[in-house]
């Protein structure tokens, strides 16, 4: 009898540290730029820096969890004109997919999930390290930017101008700074 030996991989699984990590937004609204944050998201990584091409991303945002400072903007987001967190509560990121951009440059693929509609993207991401923190906990960073066009996820609400345009921009600027902590 003949066996063939598995090649031992050297992934660690990872959870999401929020206290350490951020997920912002920025989108056009008249003249200006809106920013905001969710708030109440979790995940989870597992990765090898060895192996990068295995890494596996699961993340979820509760969508209610969105603030931009402003009670009743967020109350208008909550609603059905955009995220409709009654009806989906939880924004997803499942990724299937990583391929090297070189040094430290990814691309994530996966399927993002907002409001019920579910599209592929490829997020560009930087390995930002591993490092042990001074209570001994082992941590790994990443920071990713991705503009997204708002409409194709169903967020479609919007006020034409008198004097031409729209009041909200399209185009959604998203940066995530992530800081996860290895899983016991």
């Amino acid at each position: 009898m003949t066996t063939t030996a598995t090649p031992q991989t050297a992934s660690t699984a990872y959870a999401i540290d929020r206290t350490h990590s951020e997920v912002l937004f920025r989108v056009r609204h008249l003249l200006s730029r809106v920013s905001g944050q969710f708030r109440d998201f979790s995940g989870s990584i597992t990765f090898d820096p060895a192996r990068p091409e295995n890494a596996r991303v699961a993340v979820g945002i509760k969508a209610a969890s969105i603030d931009t400072a402003v009670a009743d903007r967020d109350g208008h987001l909550k609603s059905a004109d955009f995220f409709d967190v009654e009806n989906h509560p939880e924004i997803t990121f499942v990724s299937d997919r990583v391929v090297s951009k070189g040094a430290d440059n990814f691309a994530v693929g996966g399927t993002l999930t907002i409001r019920g509609v579910a599209r592929q993207i490829e997020l560009p991401v930087t390995y930002l390290g591993v490092a042990r923190d001074p209570w001994g906990n082992d941590k790994l960073g990443f920071e990713a930017s991705i503009r997204l066009n708002r409409k194709e996820f169903g967020l479609t609400w919007n006020a034409a101008l008198e004097t031409g345009g729209f009041l909200v921009g399209d185009d959604v600027d998203v940066t995530l700074n992530v800081q996860a902590a290895r899983a016991n």
